[in-house]
């Protein structure tokens, strides 16, 4: 007659690992897809942001003076953005809890933020009208022969990325490490290291005894 114990089998160390070494797998790649993402987008929001966006011409006595307007002289709200999405991926390292939440959620506003601006001044003319009625003299003049570039566009991709690393962190930025984090990953104190015993037989001790005007050799 077979019997069947009651006493659960507890599982394998290896059994038991495999979630923690999946869920640290899973963590370690969308860390390093958040600080990819959120890199790259600051970088591109902040370079195509000083090229040129929109082109024109100015009439000018008989002639024409060609006028163009870069993302900063249409709106400098992108490039400050991607200089704030910036600071805040850094700072999702420094904080931890609900302030690594309230850091990732602007981290993604501020991609969002960036891409919203970028989206809206694609089309917009706004600055050119200002710099032909500077070169012309004439406050009712405005830009002829207005040509948008790509950058506005290029401009709204980072802000995207941006976005997309704020809302990495807002989902897994929880499993992610802080800084000083390596050493206290279970946020238990390290234990202190033991203090070495000294040997009162070695000679330096002997010394050191005898500068305090102790006897080394007394019991």
């Amino acid at each position: 007659m077979e019997y069947v114990s009651a006493v659960p089998v507890p599982p394998s160390r290896a059994d038991s690992a495999s979630p923690a070494r999946a869920a640290g797998g899973g963590g370690r790649r969308t860390l390093a897809a958040a600080l990819l993402f959120g890199a790259v987008g600051a970088a591109v929001v902040l370079l195509a942001s000083g090229q040129t966006w929109a082109e024109g011409h100015a009439a000018v006595g008989g002639g024409s003076v060609p006028l163009r307007a870069t993302g900063q002289n249409v709106t400098g709200v992108p490039a400050a953005l991607a200089i704030v999405g910036l600071a805040a991926l850094v700072a999702v390292f420094a904080v931890r809890r609900a302030g690594r939440l309230l850091v990732s959620g602007l981290l993604a506003l501020s991609g969002a933020g960036a891409a919203l601006a970028a989206f809206l001044g694609a089309d917009d003319s706004s600055a050119l009208d200002e710099k032909a009625a500077r070169t012309s003299g004439d406050a009712a003049e405005t830009i002829s022969g207005l040509t948008h570039t790509a950058w506005p566009y290029v401009t709204f991709a980072g802000g995207l990325l941006l976005l997309i690393a704020g809302l990495l962190a807002l989902r897994f930025g929880a499993a992610w490490p802080a800084m000083g984090g390596r050493y206290e990953r279970d946020g238990s104190p390290r234990a202190r290291k033991p203090r070495p015993v000294k040997d009162p037989e070695r000679p330096e001790e002997l010394w050191k005894a005898l500068d305090r005007g102790e006897d080394p050799t007394g019991v």
